[in-house]
């Protein structure tokens, strides 16, 4: 059901704006590559939850699946053969390699996502 909390979006706005600055300010060989993917799925988490009234549960699982499918794309080389062109805002949205601790990151957030909403509801 649709409804509006302005608390998970002003998180979603504040994770956008922290994916963007590593995105564009950090070349290092830890943020960069674990903290972006880590902090993804509670983005996407948070932008879900600002407009959906949906459980806790469904909503985490279904962000982390839909990341483990970005994913799995990667690894067939969907954007590839979709003849996105090399810099193309979909290639990158999209990804364009497969990584096992990708998932990984993922997996992290989630539970974390999780266990921050377990102890807020109690």
């Amino acid at each position: 059901m649709f409804r509006y909390h302005f608390g998970y979006f002003l998180y979603s706005l504040l994770l956008l704006g922290i994916e963007i600055f590593i995105g564009v300010c950090m070349h290092d060989q830890i943020i960069r590559p674990y903290g972006g993917d880590f902090l993804v799925v509670i983005l996407l988490y948070c932008l879900v939850r600002s407009f959906w009234d949906s459980p806790v549960i469904v909503t985490a699982v279904s962000v982390l699946l839909f990341s483990y499918l970005v994913e799995i794309s990667q690894y067939f080389r969907l954007a590839d053969h979709l003849g996105l062109g090399r810099h193309s805002l979909a290639r990158i949205l999209l990804g364009s390699s497969f990584s096992w601790t990708d998932m990984f990151m993922y997996t992290l957030g989630i539970a974390l996502v999780m266990g921050v909403e377990k102890f807020n509801l109690n």
